[in-house]
């Protein structure tokens, strides 16, 4: 065989591999980006958030993940797909937009995250929970809730009820966002809470952000921008957090990979550098940012394929009122210090 015979034969190989693995993944990410879609779709034209109408209709679609040609598809978009978007995110933080909030608001911002999740663990254990349940659920409601909880799920062992766990866990922040989007202005208005002091509030107790936009512009176009920034810290948050979680989770992992850093951290992190340097310029910026997004839909449609109501209802009454007393617990402890720490 000639030389340049030999030299097509790995390159054939790489090819028919390439065409090989397109044929096993592409049924399943086909099934997961046509319900993001419809998802996409529903919020845009009736409102209402994307995220949970993904995993709403992804559910009703929970026999795709069970066999036939779209399994291993719905699995490749439940976790890969959702390490880019979470890795993208990074691309939506720049170190100035944290220092022009000023020091108050970045203490605030750092305590509460903190303390929720530590409030969220011990709280897990004393209703006899998992500790990664509890670290799971406080740390999508102490942070940025159902990118929070995706990008929690990634480092957290991997559990027989762990997918089951992740997506009521989204389904719990996402609901209770919305009912907070429309009761914490109504607090605002109560404690009589000036713009910078609601936008604090708003941003560091809503847990998306489309809710605390929502939330922050229908009190004061002042109050909508502080929410904004301040909610932008929380987000910036889940970088240290999940590495540290990473840290200490692989510690206690013994496979080779459990071992390594997850590499969407590091992306991470290289886009908040760079988007804070102005080095990504604004066009591909906007294509980041809508990649990720993207990206995250379909991942949680996947996810939503993955679950079964029957799983969901086996959760039980102890996991809603963790997450419920998560909640109450972040808007009670930023309130008490804006009232009497600011």
């Amino acid at each position: 065989m000639t030389e340049i015979g030999e030299a097509k034969l790995p390159l054939l190989g790489r090819r028919g591999a390439a065409i090989a693995a397109v044929r096993v993944y592409f049924p399943g990410v086909l099934a997961s980006l046509t319900i993001a879609i419809a998802a996409t779709f529903l919020s845009e034209h009736y409102g209402g958030p994307v995220m949970l109408f993904a995993l709403l209709l992804g559910m009703g679609f929970h026999f795709l993940s069970q066999e036939g040609r779209c399994v291993a598809g719905i699995e490749l978009s439940s976790k890969r797909i959702l390490r880019i978007a979470v890795g993208l995110l990074g691309a939506q933080i720049t170190v100035a937009e944290i220092v022009n909030l000023g020091v108050a608001p970045v203490v605030t911002v750092i305590g509460t995250v903190i303390l929720t999740m530590l409030f969220g663990m011990l709280a897990a254990r004393i209703m006899g929970l998992s500790r990664p349940f509890g670290i799971l659920t406080s740390g999508a409601t102490a942070i940025c809730g159902a990118s929070a909880a995706l990008a929690i799920s990634s480092v957290l062992p991997k559990g027989p009820t762990h997918e089951r766990d992740t997506v009521f866990t989204v389904i719990g922040v996402t609901a209770l966002s919305t009912v907070a989007m429309i009761l914490y202005p109504i607090v605002v208005a109560v404690f009589q809470l000036n713009h910078t002091t609601a936008g604090v509030f708003l941003g560091g107790t809503i847990h998306d952000v489309a809710q605390v936009v929502g939330a922050g512009y229908s009190v004061s176009e002042e109050t909508g921008n502080v929410a904004t920034f301040t909610k932008l810290l929380r987000v910036a948050m889940l970088l240290p957090i999940v590495m540290t979680l990473a840290l200490v989770f692989r510690a206690h992992n013994t496979t080779k990979e459990g071992r390594r850093l997850p590499g969407f951290l590091l992306v991470f992190a290289g886009l908040v550098l760079l988007n804070s340097s102005g080095l990504i310029p604004a066009p591909i910026l906007v294509g980041i940012k809508s990649f990720s997004r993207w990206c995250l839909v379909v991942a949680i449609a996947a996810l939503g394929m993955k679950t079964s109501l029957k799983a969901m209802a086996d959760v039980g009454g102890r996991a809603i009122m963790l997450i419920v007393a998560e909640t109450l617990f972040l808007a009670v402890l930023v309130l008490v210090i804006l009232i009497w720490g600011m």
